[in-house]
């Protein structure tokens, strides 16, 4: 007797969980054929508020984890998707990826995550300083994690631009809410199974899927998403810098009308943590 294959029910991974839309809606994908593929989790604004609650629950610990360790959890990580990159690369072909351009983006993505892992002890060192001062005062300045970040991921390519965007948030401290790729969402649904079995704690990244004109618009004003980062077109950049204005967030915005080189070591930077940390001054008495 023949067999049916069990196919997969794509669900998004917020809180260390897998979930479906908050409002059971879906919208289909289809592969490079033309050919149904899967029914992806149409995600509500409601499903964005959820995310930011996990996010700001997950953030006090994962803060406190020491740089070393951090590192290493994000250096687990680079190892799970490298362990399953034939599928992550999969992942990608099917919806018309050129297979070559598609394995080198992947270890690209590999790369960048060991990048990151080593920077996660080192960076306080660089970004840091003791300031001399013109009274009898030790005087430091430190960095500190900014809190929650939403990320918004482009279109194209689907994994690289949005793990180098999580991940630089990510070693300082921060929790991270992102919204996948609206076209091809599939690889990042993989990433958060991925994510599931690596050591990072549930609600360090959490990742929705869905569209922009929903979300974005939530993304902008929420008051407890401290900045947002992402790839995105004239009308979302006016709508997240008149909501981040009103919040008062940062924001770093790259246009997606313009070609942007990810497998280039220029997409990975020190300054890319640097964007999403606060700096705090330290006064200290000598002697005291």
């Amino acid at each position: 007797m023949s067999r049916l294959p069990v196919t997969k029910t794509p669900k998004c991974y917020v809180g260390g969980a897998f979930i479906r839309s908050e409002s059971g809606r879906v919208f289909p994908i289809a592969d490079a054929a033309g050919a149904f593929f899967a029914n992806i989790p149409q995600c509500t604004r409601k499903d964005l508020r959820n995310a930011v609650e996990a996010a700001a629950k997950a953030g006090p610990g994962w803060a406190k984890r020491t740089p070393y360790n951090r590192g290493q959890i994000v250096y687990r990580l680079a190892e799970m998707i490298e362990a399953r990159k034939a599928e992550m690369i999969e992942a990608h072909t099917v919806f018309g990826g050129p297979p070559d351009l598609v394995a080198q983006a992947v270890a690209t993505a590999i790369d960048r995550l060991i990048y990151y892992a080593g920077w996660t002890d080192k960076y306080e060192q660089v970004l840091g300083n003791v300031n001399p001062v013109a009274s009898p005062h030790f005087n430091f300045t430190v960095t500190e994690p900014m809190g929650v970040i939403g990320v918004i991921a482009p279109d194209l390519p689907p994994l690289l631009p949005l793990l180098s965007l999580v991940v630089p948030a990510i070693v300082s401290g921060n929790t991270v809410v992102a919204l996948a790729s609206e076209k091809v969402p599939y690889p990042a649904i993989v990433l958060g199974e991925m994510l599931a079995t690596s050591d990072l704690p549930g609600g360090v990244v959490n990742i929705l899927t869905g569209f922009r004109k929903e979300i974005v618009p939530t993304m902008a004003t929420h008051t407890h998403l401290r900045a947002v980062a992402g790839v995105v077109g004239p009308e979302d950049r006016k709508t997240l810098k008149l909501g981040a204005a009103e919040s008062v967030k940062r924001v770093k915005l790259l246009k997606a009308e313009e070609p942007i080189n990810w497998l280039s070591d220029d997409a990975q930077s020190l300054y890319e943590i640097r964007d999403f940390v606060e700096f705090k001054t330290t006064w200290h008495p000598v002697g005291a």
